[in-house]
């Protein structure tokens, strides 16, 4: 996934104990792409229900059915896939950390197994790449210009706000750390689109020392930027990167976080 189809699918994954293991074993900018929209869950609120004593938000309404072929995939190459069910039918995804290209093929079978459409940004010059581009923007990808990055984050805003006004289901997914490289702060646009969005935002993980991929929890932003960047923090800052040196610390811009 960057910051910027599903596959057939048999029945909807049982719930476990808060979590998924693949196989069914319980453990620890454009229009979507999607053939078909996930089922509807029981009128969902619009930031996923009640809040947990610790900021989460554990009710999971929004059940999927994804690919046995891609959960099949994950599971020979030794991967645990994590997911229990959406909040809601509209927000925020992010994952990390991202230090490597794996992270997206990974990326891409863990949301064919899980049965989420996603959208996500990429950078523009992307999508004019031939075949590339246009597959792409099959499985989900908005371009983004990089150099007016501000329009991007608007511009998700508008189309979250309108999703929740028409039902309609709509997740980006980004990759704060916005680069594979180190860079010693994230960047912001994640939290301005879930904050001014008014949705939830879900933390993801890549852990290729236990091998596992999916979805740690669902929190809602406070607005207040240094609270909600140690509750992240707390949550997704234990798991290890393919290249665990190239990981981002979890925290916004200084600038960012006076404000």
């Amino acid at each position: 996934m960057s910051d910027a189809g599903p596959l057939p699918s048999r029945s909807a994954p049982p719930r476990g104990d808060g979590a998924q293991r693949l196989g069914g074993q319980p453990s620890d900018a454009g229009p979507l792409p999607s053939r078909s929209a996930p089922p509807r869950g029981d009128g969902a609120q619009r930031l996923g229900g009640h809040l947990s004593e610790s900021g989460t938000l554990p009710a999971r309404p929004i059940q999927l059915r994804g690919s046995a072929l891609a959960r099949g995939a994950l599971r020979l190459a030794g991967w645990q896939v994590v997911f229990d069910g959406l909040p809601a039918r509209q927000g925020v995804l992010i994952v990390y950390p991202h230090t490597s290209n794996w992270d997206f093929v990974v990326g891409v079978l863990c949301k064919w197994a899980i049965g989420i459409p996603l959208a996500f940004w990429g950078k523009d010059s992307l999508f004019d790449v031939p075949l590339f581009g246009r597959w792409l923007r099959w499985i989900g990808g908005v371009p983004v210009d990089r150099h007016n990055p501000k329009g991007a984050v608007s511009s998700m805003v508008n189309r979250l706000a309108a999703a929740r006004e028409n039902d309609a289901f709509l997740w980006l997914a980004l990759s704060p750390e916005g680069t594979r490289s180190y860079r010693d702060s994230w960047r912001s646009g994640f939290y301005q689109v879930a904050l001014q969005a008014e949705v939830p935002l879900a933390l993801a993980f890549f852990d290729y020392a236990e091998r596992r991929v999916g979805v740690d929890s669902f929190i809602r932003l406070t607005g207040d930027a240094e609270s909600d960047m140690a509750t992240i923090g707390g949550r997704l800052g234990q798991h290890r990167g393919c290249k665990p040196h190239l990981a981002a610390p979890v925290r916004l811009p200084a600038h960012l976080k006076s404000k």
